[in-house]
């Protein structure tokens, strides 16, 4: 049975000062962050258009997924982390990518993992702002947006 006036355990506590360090180290980012999500917007209804239009300009995305990953490691680097590797992969997966003419033969193998990639780097920005920016402390309760930042960041 739950007794409120218990201490959390020793692991709870050093979880909750790790979440903590995290949540601290995005609202230092929330500036960058911000500047982030207009292009970021902007470019998600046109990078989908793209897409379908079978355009080259498709690849532009791959910018805003490289620029959102930098500042992911930079939050990382300053909490003592590192990205999940699943993360790691798609990203991987959908950058570094030039367009060739060739590759229209076969257009979504090319070009949907860049739009995966986009997709998952514009849904963490998403995230650190609205957690960033709703939380005060790290919740012992995980609103599933928390709850993937902290698996982003390999805290869970």
């Amino acid at each position: 049975m739950f007794n409120p006036n218990q201490q959390p355990s020793d692991s709870l506590q050093r979880q909750l000062r790790q979440d903590q360090a995290l949540l601290d180290a995005i609202k230092d980012k929330l500036p960058e962050l911000e500047r982030l999500l207009t292009p970021f917007a902007g470019d998600y209804e046109d990078g989908i258009y793209r897409f379908y239009h079978q355009s080259f300009k498709v690849y532009h995305l791959q910018d805003y997924t490289t620029r959102a990953t930098e500042l992911f490691k930079g939050i990382a680097k300053t909490t003592n982390s590192i990205l999940c590797s699943r993360y790691g992969e798609i990203v991987a997966q959908g950058t570094g990518a030039h367009f060739e003419t060739d590759h229209n033969r076969h257009w979504t193998l090319h070009t949907r993992p860049i739009l995966e990639a986009f997709f998952h780097a514009k849904y963490f920005v998403e995230m650190m702002l609205k957690y960033g920016h709703d939380l005060e402390s790290a919740p012992t309760s995980l609103p599933s947006g928390w709850a993937a930042i902290l698996e982003l960041f390999q805290q869970r």
